[in-house]
C-alpha cells in the first residue's frame, strides 16, 4: 500500500509543479515596444523593437513595419507577436488583438481595410 502511494505520489509531482510554474509576462518599461520571439532552447525572448512609443496603436505600427520589413526578406510570416507596457499584441490576417496574458482572452484593437493597411474599427466609413 505504501509503493502504490509512493508511485502516485511520484507520477502527480510534475502534474502539480506545471500548475506552479510562472506564467509569460509581458514588460512594463514605459514608451518601450518590443517583439516577442522564441529563441533556439524553445524559450520565450522579449526584442527591444523601438523607443519613445506614445501608446498601443504606435507600437502595432512599429510592429507591422517589421512584419513587412521581413516579408520583403522572404519570411512569410503572418502572425507577429509583440508587447507594449504590460500588454501583448498579436497581429494577425484579421488585424491586431490585445490581451493582457499571453494566453488570455484577445481583444480586437486594429482591423486590416480592404487594401492591408491597420485602422482603428470605428475610424472605418460604414458601407450604405
Amino acid at each position: 500500500m505504501r509503493l502504490s502511494a509512493f508511485l502516485g505520489l511520484v507520477l502527480l509531482l510534475p502534474v502539480a509543479l506545471t500548475g506552479c510554474s510562472r506564467s509569460l509576462e509581458a514588460p512594463m518599461d514605459p514608451g518601450v515596444c518590443w517583439h516577442l520571439v522564441t529563441d533556439s532552447s524553445g524559450k520565450p525572448k522579449f526584442n527591444r523593437l523601438s523607443d519613445h512609443q506614445p501608446d498601443l496603436e504606435h507600437c502595432a505600427a512599429q510592429l507591422e513595419i517589421m512584419r513587412l520589413s521581413f516579408r520583403s526578406l522572404g519570411l512569410t510570416q503572418d502572425n507577429v507577436t509583440g508587447a507594449y507596457q504590460g500588454q501583448f499584441q498579436f497581429l494577425q490576417r484579421e488585424g491586431v488583438f490585445t490581451a493582457q496574458t499571453y494566453n488570455g482572452y484577445r481583444y480586437p484593437f486594429m482591423v486590416r481595410t480592404g487594401d492591408g493597411r491597420l485602422a482603428i474599427p470605428g475610424a472605418m466609413p460604414q458601407g450604405q
